[in-house]
């Protein structure tokens, strides 16, 4: 039987539980690092925190505008999902 994963609303999380996701290592089927991060840490993070996160990310020297082996970036990759719009903001503030 797999473990629940609890969700934790309303807990603020530290810089470091935010740039965690900075580490996430990319599949070996040729997807962009920087993208699969940018997903990763979306699927994760909550909007507030995800705009956070893009700070570091940029910090880090990391690439926005990413893209898969279709040339998807990462709004194209999430654009039909039903949360998006706030990161799709936050996004698009940051490679401002």
């Amino acid at each position: 039987m797999a473990k629940e994963k609890r969700q934790i609303i309303g807990e603020p999380m530290t810089d470091d539980q935010v740039k965690v996701f900075l580490d996430v290592q990319a599949p070996a089927d040729g997807t962009s690092r920087d993208l699969h991060v940018l997903v990763t840490a979306y699927r994760g993070l909550r909007e507030h925190d995800f705009e956070r996160f893009l700070g570091y990310f940029k910090a880090a020297g990391l690439d926005l505008n990413a893209t898969d082996l279709q040339g998807r970036d990462f709004v194209a990759l999430i654009a039909d999902q039903r949360n998006a719009e706030a990161y799709i903001e936050a996004i698009n503030s940051a490679r401002a």
